[in-house]
């Protein structure tokens, strides 16, 4: 059968499922069509717009029959703004949608047929909850726009309040639109590669109320800094960092290697599960402080310390996980390969009086196999990767370390499917999973897995 639908084609789709992009799944004469913003229930009047051999892409252009579970979205950014994917379905459809990719990932790809999923955790309050902002600066009719990516593209939506975001986060994004535009700063042009704020990062702490505020530009200083950094401060009482960050790169990554403190000092401080954290600007923690604690929680369950362990913190970070656990551990080994986090943890173990964690810098697939054939062997590992998943090299050493148990974090169900599946052929069962509303509105689900040996 060729393919029924062509580009520019207006086509009737029933919408049975959602992608792991939060992408209507639906069908045209038996032929799968991705339609962004329908929901599972809903019957779409769309606009082909790209075709693939086994699918095709439409927008909508009407909605004949509504999903029971579709809902106004409260942001009037939604639907341009590339930031949230599920504002516009109701918050118990997104718990059930995100289940659901975390059971369908498991069976589909990892095989993984009758293993228990519990029921994924939900946020009480599922707004205002991230503590870190990373905003492309552009121009939109002749205005600075600060704000969002639209969708499938690098143009800037000019975003004023982002109802994900911490207020305190909305409220100094605010001070630095009207300063940027005040003080003429020129903005980067990425097809260009010329002019020179590209982004402006936020970090906020729950804890403390602290603020960290970092200027990427895509040059060697800014103009008037000095009277940019004194407005700065005034306008956010609350800034107790704030940075440049140099990045002259073309391309997409946000942040440079090299970053300048302006005024104040270059971190700022929070607290997780009773510790106190320091982070600095390209540290890596996680955005929801609320639902962390949650999360943390879950990997000192299934990591089940008795006071007797070596436990590998893999991809640590700032040591957030291993430090909570070292407290019911032997020895905590945390590896990271960003070396200002490592600085950071180091400094959060000394500070929170923790003297059973070291910290070992370096790509985990290098360092983790060198610490083994050295004969340190873990008994529980922890590994909370990046999107991509483990490196073979790494889910092979953990399996010929033979720890006792492997608590997995995972923000992608798909890698976290491939790497239980691979770790499963090499002698590790997975026993159960969690799944955690991290990111509300969003596709994006986090999960927390354990693993055990199985003894021959």
């Amino acid at each position: 059968m060729g393919v029924p639908v062509k580009i520019g084609q207006q086509v009737m789709v029933p919408v049975h499922g959602i992608s792991h992009e939060a992408e209507g799944v639906g069908r045209c004469e038996g032929f799968t069509v991705f339609v962004p913003d329908a929901l599972p229930g809903d019957t779409v009047l769309a606009e082909v717009i790209s075709v693939k051999p086994n699918y095709a892409r439409a927008l909508i252009r009407d909605v004949v029959v509504s999903s029971p579970n579709r809902v106004a979205p409260p942001c009037p950014y939604f639907g341009e703004c590339g930031g949230c994917q599920l504002m516009h379905a109701s918050y118990a459809a997104q718990l059930c949608y995100k289940q659901d990719q975390v059971q369908g990932a498991l069976k589909r790809i990892g095989g993984l047929e009758n293993v228990p999923v519990h029921p994924i955790i939900p946020m009480a309050t599922p707004f205002n909850y991230r503590n870190k902002a990373q905003f492309p600066v552009g121009v939109k009719a002749g205005q600075i726009a600060l704000g969002c990516y639209k969708r499938r593209s690098h143009e800037v939506v000019p975003v004023d309040n982002c109802l994900i975001q911490h207020a305190a986060n909305n409220a100094a994004l605010a001070v630095v639109r009207e300063l940027v535009a005040r003080f003429e700063i020129s903005i980067y042009d990425e097809s260009r590669h010329a002019g020179l704020l590209r982004h402006v990062l936020v970090r906020h702490a729950r804890a403390s109320n602290e603020t960290m505020i970092v200027l990427v530009i895509n040059g060697e200083g800014v103009p008037d800094i000095g009277d940019i950094a004194g407005e700065i401060g005034a306008g956010v009482p609350a800034l107790k960092s704030l940075q440049l960050n140099i990045n002259r790169r073309r391309g997409n990554v946000i942040l440079g290697e090299e970053t300048r403190l302006i005024w104040g000092r270059d971190h700022i401080m929070d607290e997780i599960a009773g510790l106190r954290f320091k982070v600095s600007a390209r540290s890596f923690l996680q955005i929801n402080p609320l639902q962390t604690e949650v999360l943390y929680g879950k990997v000192r369950e299934y990591a089940a310390l008795t006071g007797a362990e070596n436990v590998f913190d893999i991809y640590s970070g700032v040591g957030t996980i291993g430090l909570a656990l070292a407290r019911d551990a032997r020895l905590v080994t945390c590896i990271e390969i960003v070396r200002e986090a490592v600085a950071d943890a180091e400094d959060n173990a000394a500070q929170n009086g923790i003297l059973n964690a070291r910290f070992v810098e370096g790509a985990t697939e290098d360092v983790v196999p060198d610490l083994v054939a050295a004969g340190q062997l873990p008994q529980v590992c922890v590994v909370d990767p990046p999107r991509a998943g483990c490196d073979e090299r790494l889910l092979d050493t953990l399996a010929a370390a033979r720890p006792e148990r492997i608590v997995y974090v995972s923000c992608n169900p798909a890698t976290l499917a491939r790497d239980l599946r691979y770790l499963g052929q090499r002698g590790y069962r997975t026993v159960e999973v969690q799944p955690v509303d991290m990111f509300p509105h969003t596709s994006h689900v986090e999960t927390v897995v354990l693993m055990s040996r199985v003894e021959k």
